[in-house]
């Protein structure tokens, strides 16, 4: 059995998602696992203890599989979260996303930090060229021409890269509205 599949079945088995598995040159393996996504419920996060539980139960499994390694470490995936398939993207439609593209598709550009859509042919990154306000510089109250949206669809397939962009706010990740609140 390979390597990711015994991880992943013992992952899913205590009731995590694999997010990703890392093999270090050193023999570190690094499993990151996340809670599993409930469309409508409540967002829940990794805590340590998730974690001691899947590092317990991996290394004894791992041994059983024979499976060479020097070290395990497990933990959460963290404020950039990888996105990883079609799956990753439905969760998080709507959020402010970092993708990097294979190649350049746009004037030799492949980065871009947007807000993630859906589209008719696949996804898309939103975002404003407009630079955001400076903290403790007063914004003018003055109606000026907003900056325009620029949009840029992607497959899946163009994809080299793709996280959540981390927002550092005490209060934590903004909850999406549900429509009609």
């Amino acid at each position: 059995m390979a390597l990711q599949d015994i991880v992943e079945q013992t992952v899913t088995g205590l009731g995590y998602e694999l997010v990703e598995i890392e093999r270090s040159a050193g023999g570190t393996l690094r499993v990151t696992i996340d809670m599993p996504w409930d469309e409508g419920g409540e967002e829940k996060y990794v805590n340590v203890e998730d974690c001691e539980r899947v590092t317990r139960q991996l290394q004894y499994t791992l041994e059983v599989e024979g499976v060479d390694y020097k070290r395990l470490e497990v933990s959460s995936p963290g404020i950039d979260r990888p996105l990883k398939g079609e799956k990753d993207f439905e969760r998080f439609e709507g959020e402010l996303v970092d993708i990097t593209l294979k190649a350049p598709l746009v004037a030799n550009r492949r980065k871009y930090r947007g807000t993630l859509e859906r589209t008719d042919a696949g996804w898309q990154v939103v975002w404003s060229d407009e630079p955001p306000p400076q903290p403790g510089v007063r914004v003018s109250k003055k109606k000026k021409e907003p900056v325009p949206l620029q949009a840029l669809g992607f497959t899946l397939d163009e994809l080299k890269e793709a996280r959540l962009a981390p927002i550092v706010d005490f209060k934590g990740r903004k909850t999406k509205s549900v429509a009609g609140e």
